[in-house]
C-alpha cells in the first residue's frame, strides 16, 4: 500500500474515535447494555497504511449467544478470517492509500463510513464507493483504494465464511498478496483458507 503520510493509530487522525455498544440480558432476563467501549484488538496494518479495530467476532454460525460465550471468543481472538465464523472490522485507510490487488475466500460485506473509496477489481472495472454506500464481495479479486491524497477514510466490514469457491469447473484460491503479512500473526485456518 503507498500512503502519502502513516497512520500511527486507531483511529486515524481527522476522525472519531467510534463507541460499540453490546446488547445482552441481565440475571432477570431484561434487555440490558452488557458492554460499552471503542472496540477490541486494534492494530496499525503495513507500516501505517491503515488501522483496523476489531469490533466483533464469532467462532460459529450460527453464533452462540447463551452464556456470553461469543463475548468470550471476541475478548480472547483477533482473529481476521475465522473458519464457520464471523468477523467485523472497521479500517481507517491513510490519505492516498491503495491495497495491492487481493482474494480473501469469504464473503466481504463493506460499508463506506467516512471518504470516498474506489473499489478495482480483478476484469479492471471500477467503482467509487461514497458514505453509506455497501459492497459485497463474493470471492472476486479487488483492490481498494482512498481517493484523497488528504484526508482518511473508513470502511466497516462484515466477513462471514463461505464454501469452497468454484468458478469454471476451478476452485479459487485464497490471494492476499503482500496483505498476507496481516494474516500471517493469526492462528492456523485463521487467515489462509487452505491451512484447514
Amino acid at each position: 500500500m503507498s500512503t502519502s503520510g502513516p497512520i500511527t493509530e486507531f483511529p486515524a487522525p481527522g476522525l472519531r474515535d467510534p463507541f460499540r455498544y453490546i446488547t445482552g440480558h441481565d440475571a432477570e432476563g431484561n434487555a440490558v447494555f452488557v458492554q460499552t467501549d471503542n472496540g477490541d484488538h486494534r492494530a496499525v496494518m503495513l507500516g501505517g497504511a491503515a488501522a483496523q479495530n476489531i469490533i466483533y467476532s464469532a467462532g460459529s454460525n450460527p453464533i452462540e449467544l447463551t452464556g456470553n460465550v461469543d463475548l468470550e471468543f471476541a475478548k480472547n481472538r483477533p482473529s481476521l478470517h475465522i473458519p464457520n465464523g464471523v468477523c467485523v472490522r472497521m479500517i481507517d485507510f491513510a490519505p492516498g492509500c491503495k491495497s495491492n490487488m487481493h482474494r480473501a475466500l469469504c464473503m466481504g460485506i463493506g460499508t463506506v463510513c467516512e471518504g470516498e473509496v474506489e473499489l478495482t477489481l480483478g476484469s479492471g472495472e471500477k467503482r467509487i464507493l461514497r458514505p453509506g454506500d455497501v459492497s459485497i464481495n463474493r470471492g472476486a479479486m479487488h483492490q481498494w483504494r482512498n481517493t484523497s491524497d488528504e484526508k482518511p477514510a473508513r470502511m466497516l466490514y462484515t466477513l462471514l465464511d463461505i464454501n469452497p469457491l468454484i468458478v469454471n469447473g476451478k476452485q479459487l484460491d485464497f490471494d492476499m498478496g503482500y496483505l498476507m503479512k496481516e494474516y500471517a500473526e493469526y492462528d492456523e485456518g485463521e487467515g489462509d483458507k487452505k491451512a484447514e
